[in-house]
């Protein structure tokens, strides 16, 4: 399954790197993270890393495979 997470902001470089399974974007106010996630516990892993780090999850949606 693919997915996709949008961030508030720009992620630093070091912070993003917290992410290596992930690929990365910038856009206008927001940081884009997507790639594979294995299950539902990669998934709610995932999700508390970003708020263990302090990133706020504007969105996230199931990309097509």
């Amino acid at each position: 399954m693919r997915y996709e997470f949008r961030v508030t902001g720009r992620v630093s470089t070091p912070l993003a790197d917290t992410f290596p399974e992930l690929d990365r974007a910038s856009v206008p106010r927001q940081t884009l993270f997507f790639g594979t996630v294995t299950d539902e516990a990669h998934l709610y892993g995932l999700l508390a890393r970003f708020q263990d780090l302090g990133l706020h999850v504007e969105e996230m949606r199931r990309l097509p495979d």
